[in-house]
């Protein structure tokens, strides 16, 4: 799908509050409600728009320890990350799971209540399959943290 600026502003309102209505929207991106609304829908349709949720502030629910893993590992065949890809992603805490390339082949972010909590999770993590090196490291401070994509005009 190819975006306008149109679709461009609508998205961009869109990350900020998705639940404002479609009314609200038209009139910061100077179109009529209902031009407005067929155009999110289309960006829904297409896949743009993946889907919405709440965000929810992981300290307000007990979960104030975010934690970044580094994985090396000896395996790279397709069977060993098929198995090992479904363990990781199965794990709750694992809120993100990234494959790299470079010195470390695979980075996790984690949020856990406590170090007690990240321990009980490091060994689920080190039962999923056979790793050369996992390195953790504690996050001190959030300095800055979105989940908007940035939409440059092209």
């Amino acid at each position: 799908m190819k975006l306008d600026d149109v679709d461009l502003r609508i998205l961009k309102e869109l990350q900020r509050d998705a639940s404002r209505p479609a009314s609200e929207i038209a009139e910061l991106v100077n179109l009529s409600t209902n031009a407005c609304w067929r155009r999110i829908k289309l960006l829904q349709e297409s896949g743009v728009i993946k889907k919405q949720v709440a965000l929810v502030d992981p300290a307000m629910v007990g979960k104030e320890l975010t934690v970044f893993v580094e994985l090396r590992t000896a395996h790279h065949g397709d069977g060993w990350l098929e198995s090992f890809s479904e363990g990781i992603s199965k794990i709750d805490e694992v809120v993100e799971f990234h494959r790299l390339n470079g010195n470390v082949d695979y980075l996790l972010k984690i949020l856990v209540s406590s170090i007690e909590d990240y321990d009980r999770v490091y060994k689920k993590i080190i039962r999923t399959a056979p790793l050369h090196d996992v390195t953790s490291y504690f996050s001190m401070e959030k300095i800055k943290e979105t989940t908007e994509v940035p939409l440059d005009k092209r």
